[in-house]
């Protein structure tokens, strides 16, 4: 049974898919897509190294697609999504079908079993912006467990923690919030944008929630579910820009994403 959270959060990504649906960003994605392109990151595609001999990768909290059918074009045979948001995973099928992609889709929160899927993926990626919408970190790492045949990899690159406590409008990083925040929080900029963008004039904007994890939770919850850590990385910059007014030399004193690698060793 959903919480009032993920409920709201379903409704919210709902509403936020239409940004994605718009014809030109549709038909840009496909485009890129069709002629070997990618939407990853340089960082992402450096570590994640040779796909070529990957059978099976699942991508959870998959929005969209586009990110998951970009590892098909690395060398990946056949990709999973799973997301919350049908609306998104509309999409993602329109994509699979122009691209006649070999990509399957499923509409559930990442935290539900999948027995279908268990042991099969040589590799479960969770990309840019997935790991707040996720609400309990060791379900979450249990069930990339659980995805994973032996000897598969998890691959996270995802924004840094410290993200949460530094004020957005400075030229200096000044402290403003607590990095060990534990309840959950309505989201201020995407998809609340888009929410309010796309919104019934007079209808309700759904909430979405998110929640704030230090790198101990992480690291600890994939230690917890029995994942071999193969490393660890902070980068100084991020795949959002959320300190803008930050001129370069400050923006590279702190990290601002980071990435990790573990396997499954047995």
């Amino acid at each position: 049974m959903p919480t009032p959270e993920i409920s709201s959060n379903e409704a919210a990504w709902d509403l936020a898919s239409q940004k994605y649906a718009v014809e030109d960003e549709f038909a840009r994605d496909v485009e890129l897509l069709m002629n070997g392109g990618t939407t990853l990151m340089p960082v992402e595609i450096e570590e994640l190294g040779d796909l070529s001999g990957v059978d099976c990768a699942v991508h959870l909290c998959c929005s969209h697609g586009s990110d998951v059918l970009s590892l098909l074009n690395h060398g990946v045979t056949k990709v999973v999504g799973i997301d919350i948001s049908n609306e998104m995973l509309a999409l993602a099928r329109r994509k699979t079908a122009a691209l006649e992609a070999n990509a399957s889709w499923i509409h559930a929160e990442v935290l539900e079993p999948q027995p279908s899927l268990t042991g099969n993926a040589d590799l479960v990626y969770t990309g840019r912006g997935g790991l707040p919408w996720v609400r309990n970190l060791n379900v979450w790492a249990a069930r990339v467990a659980d995805l994973l045949r032996t000897g598969g990899r998890l691959y996270v690159f995802e924004g840094h923690p410290l993200n949460w406590v530094w004020a957005r409008d400075t030229q200096q990083w000044q402290v403003t919030g607590d990095y060990f925040e534990r309840t959950a929080r309505a989201n201020q900029d995407f998809p609340a944008m888009a929410v309010e963008q796309f919104a019934e004039h007079g209808a309700e904007r759904p909430k979405a929630y998110e929640w704030q994890w230090t790198l101990g939770d992480v690291v600890s919850a994939v230690a917890g579910a029995g994942l071999r850590i193969e490393f660890l990385h902070e980068h100084a910059f991020n795949f959002w820009p959320l300190f803008d007014e930050l001129d370069k030399e400050q923006g590279g004193k702190v990290p601002q994403s980071f990435s990790l690698m573990a396997i499954k060793a047995q």
